[in-house]
């Protein structure tokens, strides 16, 4: 009877270590599947993120190109206006110069300047500002 019960422990051993050696090379197997899955996972982002950024790249460059035919359309307007005003009335055109002038200069309101008593610019800005 001792002999069995040792025979039958020796057996549940063996079945055990199978059991578990058979578990082992299972778990093993769904390492290396979860690994390759993983693999492709990453390859088929990183072909998604190049794909995104390529299409990234060429909404900007059209946007970039948009931009700067408008800006030309606008300065080309712009340019064409100026020049009609001062085809028109070439007094104002150079008032509105200076005025231009004089605003970029106190742009920072840091500005300190120097005028005589009968400068435009003093005599503009002591002038009652126009009722809107």
């Amino acid at each position: 009877m001792r002999e069995e019960r040792g025979a039958m422990a020796r057996l549940d051993d063996i079945i055990s270590a199978r059991l578990r050696q058979a578990f082992a090379r299972m778990q093993a197997e769904r390492q290396r599947i979860a690994l390759r899955y993983r693999a492709e996972g990453e390859e088929k982002a990183r072909g998604i993120r190049a794909g995104a950024d390529r299409e990234r790249e060429v909404i900007l460059a059209r946007a970039y190109s948009t931009s700067q035919r408008q800006r030309g359309e606008g300065d080309a307007q712009a340019t064409a206006v100026t020049g009609r005003a001062f085809g028109q009335d070439a007094g104002f055109y150079a008032f509105l110069r200076r005025l231009e002038t004089y605003e970029r200069i106190f742009a920072d309101g840091t500005t300190t300047i120097l005028m005589r008593p009968d400068s435009d610019l003093l005599r503009y800005l002591e002038s009652p500002r126009p009722r809107r």
